[in-house]
């Protein structure tokens, strides 16, 4: 795991937002009303996890009276650092009602099997202990809970070929991989799709990405590479995200089509496992 990135800035901007508010006499859910914002919402930027939209901070400069102050600091709060790598990423997957993935070179982490997460995890360099994996494992696992529901969050999971054709873990780890894709699938908890090699370039060529819906607050999109993770809320990045997943989607197989494909090569693997 990456070292943990917390805005300064946002933090601040979090801080000058709990103390105007309470110097007001308002607890968070009498400011939601007034400013016309989700509690939740106000709550994530008091903690300086989550950045206002411009009209939010212009109607919490008008209800607090502050002289817009909210609005003049906006432009400073960087969305490279809106919160710690990962473990901010996970909070929000517990509280999205639709998530998104994109799988370029892996299967997502709420999708892997024991087995196959611990062979990503022996591959990491610096190398980790077995301790270390362990609670990394543990931890992985977990987040897989939300899937225990039947209905939320909605999960849409759009695999690059490259993550069903490379054997992570041989051909006995991978077999039972892509068997659980499919057994998820069969039971309609996930929408799978898979872009095959033949679409040649597409508009998610340079990484994986998470896009997420909420209910009470406004939809994030993560962006992860080698030891380092982004996440958006920029209105226009979340945008630009969400049109590019799409995008490569009308590039992709059908739902059904993907099925027999994870079929087929788990087939495949499992003639290739040792006698």
């Amino acid at each position: 795991m990456a070292g943990k990135r917390i805005s300064k800035s946002r933090t601040a901007y979090g801080q000058e937002l709990r103390e105007r508010r309470e110097a007001a006499g308002l607890t968070q859910e009498q400011l939601s009303e007034l400013a016309v914002m989700s509690r939740t919402h106000i709550a994530h930027i008091e903690a300086g996890r989550r950045k206002p939209a411009p009209d939010d901070a212009r109607r919490l400069d008008r209800v607090l009276n502050t002289g817009g102050v909210f609005g003049r600091f906006l432009p400073t709060l960087d969305a490279r650092s809106l919160a710690e790598y990962f473990e901010q990423v996970a909070e929000f997957e517990q509280q999205a009602t639709v998530i998104r993935e994109y799988g370029a070179t892996l299967v997502p982490g709420l999708l892997q099997t024991e087995a196959y997460a611990r062979a990503v995890f022996r591959a990491y360099y610096p190398p980790k202990s077995a301790e270390e994996c362990d609670g990394f494992l543990v931890t992985r696992l977990e987040r897989a809970s939300i899937l225990a529901d039947q209905v939320s969050p909605v999960l849409w999971v759009l695999l690059d070929e490259a993550v069903v054709r490379r054997p992570v873990g041989g051909p006995e780890v991978m077999a039972a991989q892509l068997r659980h894709i499919v057994e998820l699938a069969e039971r309609e908890r996930i929408r799978l799709h898979v872009l095959p090699f033949s679409a040649g370039a597409h508009s998610l060529l340079e990484s994986s990405v998470t896009l997420m819906w909420f209910d009470d607050a406004p939809p994030i999109a993560y962006v992860e590479g080698l030891h380092s993770g982004t996440l958006h809320d920029e209105p226009t990045v979340v945008l630009d995200s969400q049109a590019a997943y799409y995008r490569a989607l009308g590039d992709a197989r059908s739902h059904e089509e993907s099925l027999g494909l994870l079929r087929a090569v788990a087939e495949d693997y499992e003639h290739e496992r040792p006698r």
